[in-house]
């Protein structure tokens, strides 16, 4: 994408319908650039009718215009500040509003090609720096452009000689500014990408921090942590140190451009050509076009900075998800809803060979309550994220009472299917709206009954806020069952007719085991469950077991058949069962 391109999309999707402010905030910059010219050419009167011919008339008339001038100037400064800053805010807002929502709605497998930290500095650094060109940028080619041009009509009607030498500065600066725009462009893309590592990072130590505790690495995480830290502080420096070098430069030609007109106004005025008051005036304005140049030759340097978080962040917005959701297509409509898989074939990476899931034939009858069993690795958990299309299968079909799930609406698809999974996902919010999360017009009796139904209540109850309790991140104050049972609490509260669970009562004590499990067995009752297990006693009453290895199905029946038939099911068996 194009600098013009990036421009034309920002203007396009974001600043066009902020035209009418826009062009409020040039309106205060056309007073600013006025006040600032009359500043200059108030001196010129002011010389000639005060200080050289004494006239007394004008000694209180020429100062109370300057302060109006001055005063003009301060007041529609602040108000072009503030009305452009408002529009950036906006700009933010609603580009940060679009990046949050192609993030919920991405497809899991976007999510997951790319580390959370990252989409955080996308989020804040990279839309700080669009910001920043509204803002600062736009609004100083507006207030400065403008002011220069009026300082440049002043000095050319006080003298058009020394204008053409005061003028050379102006093609200089902006050979400067060129230079400086193409290096900062490449810094800020460094610091960006500095930035994320240092998000990554952040996010790495809170999840992992009773890790780093107990494997003693905290000295070593201090040190990583201050790498990170510098290595953003170097890129900063250096955004900083580009950003200012026009300063040393600007400062040098203004005081080559001041001397050589000193010089040549002073020949002029020797040969009274020049008088004193128009030389004072013409410098007065000079002086003043100092700043506004000094801005300009800056401006490449914020646009550039803003064109490459633009780069980034578009691609992100305009992100096309490979999960159609079908939202013009009929609903599914169920009947006992089973699901059959035919010929499926998946893989994570679809150019690898190496497939995750190899010619799947099975089929999950409706009502029933049908188990994938194998080592890890297997393939079970990708199986189970294929019925409710987290993601597609590469070939195959899926199909649910007859209806192949890619040919209906993807809403009414996954409003039918809970899920109960091992690594449990909560908010950092109470237990009543984690639980109603999943049915958000749920009345609050749904909400304690479907606390009741999952067993939630002999922990609610010890708690002193009860249901108003705050769970902490992911639920940190809650212990694992604890928080399995709330996640079978949104399932109750959802009450859809297809249940997956996803090895739901693995690494848990046999007596909150015991306790999910009889929740289970209530939350299944009569609907279509597919559930991966860990311990083979779970799921002994299965109506079907499929056994699973390397990706294929190698063997299917219910418990008795494949003690039986299945050497593989008996190995598994005989592990679990006959040694506890």
């Amino acid at each position: 994408m194009s600098n013009l391109e990036i421009l034309k999309r920002l203007y396009k999707d974001y600043t066009k319908k902020y035209l009418n402010k826009i062009f409020l905030a040039v309106l205060f910059s056309v007073l600013v650039a006025g006040s600032t010219s009359a500043t200059a050419w108030l001196l010129d009167p002011a010389i000639d009718k005060i200080f050289i011919n004494k006239d007394q008339s004008l000694l209180l008339v020429i100062p109370i215009l300057i302060i109006l001038a001055f005063a003009t100037k301060g007041i529609s400064l602040y108000l072009a500040k503030v009305t452009m800053i408002k529009v950036a805010e906006e700009v933010k807002k609603e580009i940060q509003i679009d990046m949050l929502n192609s993030f919920i709605n991405a497809d899991t497998e976007n999510i997951e090609n790319k580390h959370t930290g990252k989409y955080i500095s996308n989020l804040n650094f990279d839309v700080s720096q669009i910001t920043g060109m509204l803002s600062t940028s736009f609004l100083a080619l507006f207030k400065d452009g403008l002011t220069l041009i009026g300082l440049l009509s002043v000095m050319f009607i006080q003298n058009w000689r020394l204008s053409l030498i005061a003028i050379i500065m102006i093609p200089l600066a902006s050979i400067t500014a060129k230079k400086l725009g193409k290096r900062m462009s490449k810094v800020v893309t460094e610091a960006q990408l500095k930035s994320g590592d240092l998000n990554k990072y952040l996010i790495d130590i809170f999840k992992n921090h009773k890790i780093i505790k107990i494997f003693q690495r905290e000295d070593y995480e201090t040190k990583r942590s201050e790498k990170f830290i510098n290595d953003l502080k170097e890129k900063s420096i250096k955004i900083s140190s580009v950003f200012i070098r026009a300063t040393p430069i600007m400062e040098i030609l203004t005081g080559i451009m001041i001397a050589i007109l000193i010089f040549y106004s002073g020949k002029l005025i020797m040969n009274d050509q020049l008088s004193l008051n128009n030389f004072f005036s013409f410098l007065a304005a000079m002086m003043l076009a100092y700043q506004p140049v000094k801005s300009l030759a800056t401006i490449n340097v914020g646009v550039g900075q803003g064109l490459s978080a633009g780069k980034r962040i578009l691609p992100i917005i305009d992100t096309r998800n490979l999960i159609d959701p079908n939202d013009n297509k009929e609903k599914l409509n169920l009947d006992n809803a089973t699901i059959d898989l035919k010929n499926v074939n998946f893989n994570y990476l679809s150019n690898s060979e190496n497939k995750v899931l190899k010619d799947i034939n099975l089929k999950i009858n409706g009502g029933k309550m049908t188990a994938l069993v194998g080592q890890s690795g297997s393939g079970k958990s990708t199986l189970l994220s294929l019925i409710p299309r987290l993601y597609d299968p590469n070939t195959g079909v899926i199909e649910i009472d007859k209806q192949n799930i890619r040919d209906v609406s993807l809403f009414s698809l996954r409003k039918e299917i809970s899920i109960v999974d091992q690594n449990v996902t909560l908010f950092d919010d109470t237990i009543f709206n984690n639980i109603k999360y999943a049915k958000p017009n749920a009345d609050n009796d749904e909400v304690f009954m479907a606390a009741e139904l999952s067993m939630c209540l002999d922990f609610i109850d010890k708690l002193q806020n009860k249901y108003e309790t705050i769970i902490g991140e992911n639920g940190v104050r809650l212990s694992g069952g604890e928080k399995q049972r709330l996640s079978i609490a949104r399932a109750f509260l959802k009450n859809s007719k297809i249940i997956l669970l996803d090895e739901a009562t693995s690494s848990l004590d046999s007596e909150t085991e015991g306790k999910i499990q009889k929740a289970l067995d209530k939350l299944t009752l009569n609907k279509t469950t597919v559930v991966i297990a860990h311990r083979l006693s779970t799921i002994l009453n299965s109506d079907k077991i499929y056994v699973m290895d390397k990706g294929i199905v190698i063997d299917s029946g219910n418990h008795d058949e494949l003690l039986k038939n299945s050497e593989i099911y008996k190995n598994y068996y005989d592990k679990q069962i006959n040694k506890s």
